[in-house]
């Protein structure tokens, strides 16, 4: 399963992540608290408040209690990467074609 055992703000929204299978890269965020219009994500544009998570069971959590699956934080890491597009299409980012 896949998990965060490490996390570091590095700027912006941006996240420096490190997964418990070896890989590690960084998550920009902006796009995610700035286009969802749930109201638990607005607490999070204010970057004081988006610089408070921590890690806990496997991935990364707010105070306000927003966490966001590890899979998805892999997926804004790694999108780019072609090696990984049959797992982000299985996991529900990608679309098939």
């Amino acid at each position: 399963m896949l998990a965060i055992n490490h996390a570091e703000y590095v700027g912006d929204y941006r996240i420096h992540l490190s997964f418990n299978d070896g890989r590690q890269g960084i998550a920009d965020l902006e796009k995610t608290l700035f286009h969802d219009k749930r109201p638990i994500f607005s607490d999070l544009k204010k970057k004081s408040n988006f610089r408070a998570f921590k890690v806990d069971h496997g991935t990364i959590v707010w105070p306000n209690e927003l966490d966001l699956a590890p899979e998805y934080l892999f997926y804004l890491v790694f999108k780019e990467d072609d090696n990984y597009r049959e797992q982000f299409r299985q996991w529900g980012y990608e679309s098939a074609g």
